[in-house]
């Protein structure tokens, strides 16, 4: 059965902003709040916080209790169409226990985010039935530059529902932009990397690939059978990490029905090559016929494509090679 898509945002939506991983005190130390609600505002959203964003620990988090609360009041409150995270961090994960899972099933709204929230993501979806984005934070939109296509992409994915044809950047940024909006670089790239050909469906999981991975076990879980998966990670991920991540998703009993595998663009410190992958690919049987995809545009780097873990895509991988999100 398919998952739940929850209704379209619209101009007129009402925004509200959670931190169920780092908090916004955090990520005001670099204010570009100004820019944020004013893009936001400019899709004819309204925004509202929850109660407790600017809470802050030792860990640059809040209680497990707060980050909680505003998750669930979030999803409860009528007013409330849709959700955008703060940003991510490490601990979303511990909130996946005590969530109310049949109160988020009952009043399905759009959430996005990316990185940590994928443990929440793919947690709803396995838990509640209900498609959520991977995309940009409410943070992402303080990039004063260089932000047209990521923003096109979110309205794309939550606010129509047309299939989207997606095309490779030519370029991409990876820097603090928050630290400095005036030193930005483009750098050159050659698009998708064609790691092995064919043809897939299927139901899309996915995210950020060492957080996707603390779910393994647990009833969090979404199934891999009929899934193609789409898979990222940031710098702190090297060729051996990524590598012994991605067989660790593989081994799981039911990752012989996953249909195909789409990887996201790395970070440039990470120094993951085509090579890697296509040697990765070659090594792990769970994958063998199946299409590849690689440096496709999401992950920690920019321009970033908004896909709904729980939606469906199509993937060709040839000449022409094709990526197609069908449901969203």
């Amino acid at each position: 059965m398919d998952a739940t898509l929850p209704p379209r945002l619209r101009r007129g939506s009402h925004i509200r902003v959670i931190a169920p991983a780092r908090s916004r005190a955090m990520v005001l130390e670099h204010d570009h709040s100004a820019l944020i609600e004013r893009r936001l505002g400019d899709l004819g959203f309204t925004v509202s916080y929850g109660a407790h964003v600017d809470e802050r620990d030792r860990y640059d988090s809040s209680p497990v209790r707060s980050r909680l609360s505003d998750l669930h009041a979030a999803f409860a409150d009528p007013a409330v169409d849709g959700v955008l995270t703060v940003i991510g961090g490490f601990n979303s994960n511990e909130l996946l226990p005590m969530i109310d899972y049949d109160l988020i099933a009952a009043h399905p709204k759009v959430l996005c985010g990316y990185s940590d929230i994928t443990a929440l993501q793919n947690a709803l979806l396995a838990r509640s039935g209900l498609v959520t984005y991977s995309g940009p934070h409410w943070s992402s939109f303080g990039m004063r530059e260089l932000f047209d296509d990521t923003l096109a992409w979110f309205a794309a994915a939550v606010m129509d529902s047309a299939p989207m044809d997606l095309h490779p950047s030519g370029w991409f940024t990876d820097d603090p932009w928050f630290l400095d909006q005036d030193d930005r670089t483009r750098h050159p790239t050659p698009g998708w990397w064609d790691v092995q050909p064919g043809t897939a469906e299927g139901r899309i999981v996915g995210g950020n690939l060492c957080t996707l991975n603390l779910l393994h076990g647990t009833r969090c879980m979404p199934p891999l059978d009929g899934a193609l998966l789409f898979v990222e990670d940031d710098e702190l991920v090297d060729a051996v990490t990524f590598r012994r991540d991605l067989f660790s998703l593989l081994q799981l009993p039911d990752a012989a029905g996953v249909t195909g595998l789409v990887i996201g663009r790395f970070q440039r410190a990470s120094q993951i090559t085509r090579e890697d992958l296509t040697d990765l690919v070659a090594a792990q049987p769970a994958l063998r016929g199946k299409p590849v995809l690689a440096n496709a545009d999401f992950g920690h780097t920019n321009p970033q494509i908004t896909f709904p873990v729980g939606g469906s895509a199509r993937l060709r991988v040839a000449h022409p090679t094709t990526l197609t999100i069908t449901r969203h």
